[in-house]
């Protein structure tokens, strides 16, 4: 009952907005599609009786939304850089976005489009990311922690340290994208998340190195079938998403490390050769009713950046410290910064020696067959050279 009555608050404010904004909202978009990328569990779909959030921008808009979704920000990048797709939408991590904007992939935004843009928390507008603010509009925020199963795991969780615990080998899941996992590595030897240097990010591999052998799995969406079924028992990962994991395994528990942690906040963009920005830029500004940040809120249990959507949560999600920690526990968080296009790249080198590295963690597989087969070619090259010599 009480998502229905979400889902009539969320309608009647569209309507709303229907009655206000008839200059943007017009069938006259009824032949343009546009493709929007974001997170898997992350935009309300129609279930739970909550809004369908895509159905009804393009009830309203006769805009049509061909909906993807994406595991990671890595997998995002490869995505638009490649360029097989063009999208008009992207939901990104801030550090994502602060490297698409260095490298000239975004288009800044006409907020003349994005009216709504008065509804998201001032903390969240212009950060160090976009620090202008022309390239973004926050979606969602949320900290990275550990999500643990309390009926197996008796002993007390409070760090980062703990995935790195021999009793838990075969039990223990890490994320399978390089920003996060380099970051946990780099938080449990005292360095920051953002470091620029590269012996840093050197023993932080190293690190994940000793760590592989113990590991179940690395895990992006997996993760919520591994916790929720107990196939697993502990692992790091988003806020959010671990409320969903908790209100269906009620075994599972969730720290925030003593180490500190990353908050991260999400938001929406249009890359620099979008095909329809305009109406982009519409979809962005209904993501921003209060009535639509308020379904995806409760839909993904993310934190929303909405003024107007926080206002409208039920009191016992407003005050869900895992979603909304207090000043104390978010003074212990730092957001990741681009580090520069040369140290990403690195990092990325690194994850996938990481990745290719035998299951005796001794031998790195990758590189020593890159050495072997460039010894032959080397080999091969100096034989028919000097066949050739020998023939003149």
């Amino acid at each position: 009952m009480r998502n229905l009555a979400i889902l009539a608050t969320g309608l009647v404010l569209l309507a709303v907005i229907v009655a206000k904004q008839s200059m943007l909202y017009n069938k006259k978009n009824a032949k343009i599609s546009i493709n929007v990328s974001n997170w898997g569990e992350f935009m309300s779909n129609g279930s739970n009786s909550l809004m369908n959030v895509n159905y009804e921008f393009e009830k309203l808009t006769g805009v049509h939304v061909n909906y993807t979704t994406v595991s990671s920000n890595e997998e995002a990048y490869a995505k638009i850089k490649g360029g097989g797709v063009s999208y008009d939408v992207v939901i990104l991590s801030d550090y994502m976005i602060a490297r698409m904007i260095a490298e000239k992939r975004l288009a800044k935004l006409n907020y003349a489009n994005i009216p709504n843009i008065v509804n998201i928390m001032p903390n969240l507008k212009k950060l160090n990311y976009d620090p202008t603010g022309e390239y973004s509009v926050a979606y969602a925020w949320g900290t990275v922690g550990i999500v643990y199963n309390s009926k197996e795991i008796k002993e007390e969780v409070d760090g980062f340290n703990i995935l790195w615990d021999e009793k838990f080998k075969n039990e223990i899941l890490m994320f399978s994208n390089p920003r996060d996992a380099f970051a946990i590595a780099l938080r449990k030897l005292n360095i920051s998340f953002n470091t620029r240097r590269k012996e840093d990010i050197l023993a932080a591999a190293k690190e994940l190195k000793k760590q592989k052998h113990l590991i179940q799995a690395y895990v992006m969406d997996e993760i919520f079938d591994k916790m929720q079924t107990e196939e697993a028992l502990i692992a790091p990962y988003y806020s959010g998403d671990v409320i969903n994991m908790m209100n269906d395994n009620q075994n599972l528990k969730f720290v925030f490390p003593k180490e500190g942690t990353n908050r991260f906040v999400d938001a929406a963009c249009i890359p620099i050769n979008a095909k329809y920005k305009e109406a982009a830029e519409l979809y962005i500004n209904f993501l921003c009713e209060p009535g639509v940040a308020l379904n995806n809120a409760l839909y993904g249990n993310c934190s929303t950046p909405n003024i107007k959507a926080f206002d409208l949560l039920p009191e016992n999600v407003k005050n869900n410290k895992v979603a909304y920690p207090d000043e104390q526990t978010l003074k212990n968080t730092q957001s990741y910064q681009f580090i520069s296009t040369e140290l990403e790249e690195f990092m990325d080198s690194l994850w996938v020696e990481i990745m290719v590295a035998d299951e005796n963690n001794n031998v790195w597989v990758m590189p020593v067959f890159i050495f072997v087969c460039a010894a032959a070619t080397i080999s091969l090259g100096v034989l028919r050279s000097h066949n050739k010599r020998q023939r003149v």
